[in-house]
């Protein structure tokens, strides 16, 4: 088997985006480091012949579409209009899953950098030097359902602030004042409970940072936190999930303690997934412009490989609801089922 830049760096104690540095003749690194890599290299015949064809303006037509976990079926989603709009433009698209491990971030990004002429995240990475130093070394990338202030690179998003606001504010025109909140750890998700923070002030509620619970990315871990709010004696009546996973763990917590929904609980979630057909009462949730996403985030990284010089582009997309029978005004009148852009949005 042929040694990957992994292994070089792994033989050299250093991390892949250093031996590429080195492979590109690029960054600050000192002698004696670039020698040992160049000597590793040269023992393990290490041949980067696929990235040199692409240095060299071949390419190889193939774009990674990096994502967090599969859990999430909105990735599904995303991975067939990324995929269809690839195809269309005579691109292939490559998927892995970090699982939020900053080691397996840097082995996909450096096994698949000779392979791939660019790379679509949409995974927080905890590995932020590593993507730093690709942007640095002018590797084409796209962020994808996220953004990064920190960072000087492309990105397509939905707007999670607004989503938040009205996903909240929406709970509030039925008649919501306790509302809580389960979500994760991560960027969109901080957005989003900005949002829901925001529409509470705006509409005179104090905000309970008890009612807010963050951890788990799973139905199981959004159950749990959603538990907690449920067993308090002043629980809230409605619950807002960071994304549909989160809402649907708050309903499985809401009929493990006999709450009926949504008489007795009201539930919201985000992204719209095939997840609000398949529980019942069907769940209300944020929908997101998912094909305009895929489209957008396809087109801006092909034309950043074709054009490295191009100025950067944050594209930030609105979201709509789709509101079913989760939601109701507390103590019943369930919602009607409908979907499309609420007044105001």
């Amino acid at each position: 088997m042929k040694p990957t830049i992994y292994d070089i760096a792994r033989a050299a104690g250093v991390s892949t985006a250093t031996v590429s540095k080195v492979m590109n003749n690029k960054g600050k690194i000192s002698e004696k480091t670039r020698s040992k890599i160049k000597r590793i290299m040269q023992e393990q015949r290490y041949e980067p012949s696929v990235m040199a064809s692409a240095m060299k303006g071949k390419g190889t037509r193939t774009i990674a579409f990096i994502i967090p976990d599969i859990d999430n079926p909105i990735y599904a989603e995303y991975l067939k209009r990324i995929e269809a709009c690839g195809h269309e433009l005579g691109y292939t698209i490559v998927m892995a899953t970090t699982e939020r491990d900053p080691e397996k971030e840097e082995r996909h990004l450096s096994l698949l950098r000779s392979k791939v002429d660019g790379y679509i995240i949409a995974a927080r990475f905890s590995n932020l030097g590593l993507l730093k130093a690709l942007i640095e070394d002018g590797v084409p990338i796209a962020l994808f359902s996220h953004e990064r202030d920190e960072l000087s690179v492309d990105s397509v998003t939905v707007d999670d602030y607004l989503g938040g606001y009205r996903a909240t504010e929406y709970l509030i025109e039925l008649g919501h004042a306790r509302i809580g909140m389960v979500g994760e750890d991560t960027i969109s998700s901080q957005e989003r409970i900005r949002g829901y923070r925001q529409a509470l002030r705006d509409s005179g509620i104090k905000t309970e940072e008890s009612l807010i619970r963050v951890g788990g990315h799973t139905i199981d871990g959004a159950a749990e936190q959603a538990g907690h709010l449920l067993e308090r004696a002043d629980r809230p009546t409605a619950i807002f999930g960071y994304n549909d996973i989160c809402a649907v763990g708050a309903m499985l917590a809401a009929r493990a303690r006999g709450i009926r929904m949504p008489d007795e609980l009201s539930v919201i979630g985000f992204d719209d997934t095939m997840l609000c057909h398949i529980v019942e009462p069907k769940l209300s949730s944020v929908s997101m412009p998912t094909q305009e996403m895929g489209d957008q985030v396809v087109n801006l990284l092909i034309r950043r490989i074709e054009d490295a010089d191009m100025p950067k582009q944050r594209l930030r997309l609105l979201p709509e609801l789709a509101l079913r029978g989760s939601t109701s005004r507390p103590g019943g009148d369930e919602a009607i089922e409908r979907s499309g852009r609420p007044a105001g949005l």
